[in-house]
C-alpha cells in the first residue's frame, strides 16, 4: 500500500504541467527527515499547521514521496531534522547522520544557538554534516516571537565555525515582517559581509509568501553576491519573478521542505495573510489556524499537491521571465549538486 494516494487529478498535474518542465535529475535542498516524536515543549513560536501532515517522515517515506511525486526521476534530497528540544536534538541528529551514510545522501546538522563553538565543529565533522539547519524556536525563551533577530538564533560564534569550514547554513529567517523586515535585511547583509566562505541559503525566499512580504528587500540584497534562495513551501509566483530578475538562476534553489510538501493544497492570499486551501476534514478541526481555509466539493476535489504549486508557480514565473532550459536545469539541480559536492 503506498504511503498516500496520487489521484486522476495528481498524475494529470504532474503529466501537463510538470513532467517536462523538470530536468531528470532533481535536487532538493530543503527536507525534513525524523521519526515519531513528541511535540516540542513550552511556546510554539512558528505555525503549527506544517505538523498536520505528517508526525514522522523516515528516510524510507521521504523516497517513497519522491517516487510517488516524481516518477522517472532521479531524487536527490539534503536533509536535517526537525526542531526538537534538549536531548532529543542530538537524537534528531543522530538519525539524520545514520541515513545520510546509508544512503550518500548530503545532510545539515541542526543546532541550538547554546551549542558552543567546539562542540559545534566537533559535531560537524563527526556526523559528516555539509552545514547547519538553525531555527528561531530556539532563541531565548525571553524574546517576544516579533523581536526575534537573526543573531538570536543564529549567533557569530556558529557562523565563525561554518566560515573556517567553508559550510553551508540554512537560515528560515524571522519577525513579522519577513523579507521586508529591515532588521532582517541588515543582519543578512552583516553576514554576507563578514563571512565570506558562509554558503548561506535563505529559505522560503525569506518568507514572502505574498506580495508585500517583499519590500525592497531583493533589490538591496541583488548587491550581494554569496547568499542563494531556495523556494521551499511558497507558491508566489510574483515573487518567484521578482527573486529571478534580483539574483539570477545561479543564485535559486529548488526545495520542498517534505514533508508538507504532500499537503493537498493551494494558497491563496487574503488582506496580506497567506492562507492554505485544503479539503474540509482532511486535516482536521483547522478553524482556529488563521493560515488554514477549507473548502468543499468540487472545489476540494481539484486540489492536488503542496509539490506541485510550489513547481508550477515557478513554471510560469520562469516563463515570465524568459528562463532558458540550462537555467531551469540549475535550480533544479545544478546549483545544489555543485554547493554540496554530491
Amino acid at each position: 500500500m503506498s504511503l498516500f494516494e496520487v489521484n486522476a487529478v495528481d498524475k494529470k498535474y504532474y503529466t501537463e504541467r510538470i513532467e517536462d518542465f523538470l530536468p531528470q535529475n532533481i535536487f532538493d535542498v530543503h527536507t525534513h527527515v525524523y521519526v515519531a516524536q513528541p511535540p516540542m515543549k513550552g511556546e510554539v513560536r512558528t505555525v503549527t499547521w506544517p505538523a498536520l501532515v505528517a508526525d514522522s517522515n523516515p528516510i524510507e517515506d521521504l523516497m517513497e514521496t519522491a517516487e510517488l511525486m516524481f516518477p522517472g526521476k532521479t531524487y536527490v534530497p539534503l536533509m536535517f531534522g526537525t526542531p526538537t528540544k534538549g536531548a532529543e536534538l542530538s537524537d534528531a541528529n543522530a538519525y539524520v547522520a545514520g541515513v545520510a551514510k546509508d544512503n550518500k545522501f548530503p545532510a545539515l546538522l541542526l543546532v541550538h544557538p547554546s551549542m558552543s563553538a567546539g562542540d559545534l565543529e566537533t559535531a560537524i565533522i563527526a556526523g559528516g554534516f555539509k552545514g547547519i539547519k538553525v531555527y528561531l524556536t530556539f532563541a531565548p525563551s525571553y524574546l517576544p516571537v516579533p523581536e526575534i533577530r537573526i543573531f538570536d538564533f543564529l549567533p557569530h560564534e556558529h557562523l565563525q565555525v561554518c566560515d573556517k569550514l567553508g559550510l553551508s547554513v540554512m537560515l528560515h529567517i524571522s519577525r513579522s515582517g519577513r523579507l521586508r523586515d529591515p532588521v532582517n535585511v541588515a543582519q543578512l547583509l552583516e553576514i554576507e559581509s563578514m563571512y565570506k566562505n558562509v554558503k548561506l541559503i535563505v529559505a522560503h525566499v525569506g518568507r514572502a509568501y505574498c506580495n508585500s512580504d517583499v519590500g525592497d528587500a531583493l533589490d538591496i540584497l541583488s548587491k550581494t553576491d554569496n547568499m542563494v534562495f531556495d523556494i521551499a513551501a511558497n507558491t508566489n509566483g510574483w515573487v518567484f519573478e521578482q527573486l529571478i530578475k534580483a539574483v539570477g538562476p545561479s543564485r535559486i534553489l529548488f526545495g520542498s521542505d517534505l514533508p508538507i510538501a504532500r499537503m493537498r493544497m493551494r494558497r491563496i492570499e487574503e488582506d496580506g495573510i497567506y492562507k492554505n486551501v485544503v479539503p474540509r476534514g482532511l486535516y482536521g478541526d483547522v478553524s482556529a489556524d488563521k493560515n488554514m481555509k477549507e473548502v468543499d466539493s468540487p472545489e476540494a476535489d481539484a486540489l492536488s499537491f503542496f509539490m506541485y504549486e510550489t513547481i508550477e508557480a515557478f513554471r510560469i514565473a520562469s516563463i515570465n521571465t524568459k528562463l532558458n532550459r540550462n537555467d531551469i536545469e540549475k535550480v533544479f539541480w545544478q546549483n545544489g549538486k555543485n554547493m554540496f559536492g554530491f
